[in-house]
């Protein structure tokens, strides 16, 4: 993966901080400060990243809208 799927992840995740556990919350803080050191993870902390991705991440397709005042 590279810096830049890093990063919209990281983005992601910021706004699901207060749902994770403490373990969870001290490893996004340090994959947060590598980031702002311009530091890539390596594979297994990129893989953690990528699991909390998946856990608090659920991209739904939305749902059609249908007008109700439309004939």
């Amino acid at each position: 993966m590279s810096f830049k799927e890093q990063k919209e992840m990281i983005e992601i995740l910021r706004d699901f901080e207060h749902k994770m556990t403490r373990d969870e919350l001290e490893d996004f803080r340090m994959f947060m400060k590598r980031h702002k050191d311009d530091e890539e993870l390596d594979s297994l902390s990129m893989k953690r990243l990528s699991e909390l991705h998946e856990k608090y991440y659920i991209n739904r397709p939305r749902k059609q809208f249908i007008d109700p005042f439309k004939k």
